[in-house]
């Protein structure tokens, strides 16, 4: 099988299953940052800084403002929200894929 190939069928598997999630209804920065943001969380419910998601190589190419639109964008959604309720700058990812 030749390199091409494999990286479709990689992405096919990939897009099929982020559309079984939901996760396609997001644009392509905001789910760069939940899934980083996800993946920054040792636990669930445990909260991330807003640096640590913005280092993250998932998220690295986004522009600033971009990034801070998109933070905005997650918690309007309910995807993200403050941690502690006021904490600025922590978050705590809130995406039950479950409940897609």
């Amino acid at each position: 099988m030749d390199a091409l190939k494999s990286v479709f069928e990689l992405r096919d598997m990939l897009f099929q299953m982020e559309r079984d999630i939901g996760l396609d209804r997001l644009s392509p920065a905001e789910r760069d940052v939940l899934l980083a943001a996800h993946a920054l969380t040792s636990a669930p419910g445990a909260a991330v800084q807003s640096d640590q998601i913005r280092s993250h190589r998932l998220v690295q190419g986004i522009a600033q403002a971009t990034y801070h639109r998109t933070l905005k964008s997650l918690l309007g959604m309910g995807l993200l929200e403050r941690a502690g309720g006021s904490r600025a700058k922590h978050y705590v990812v809130r995406f039950d894929p479950s409940a897609q």
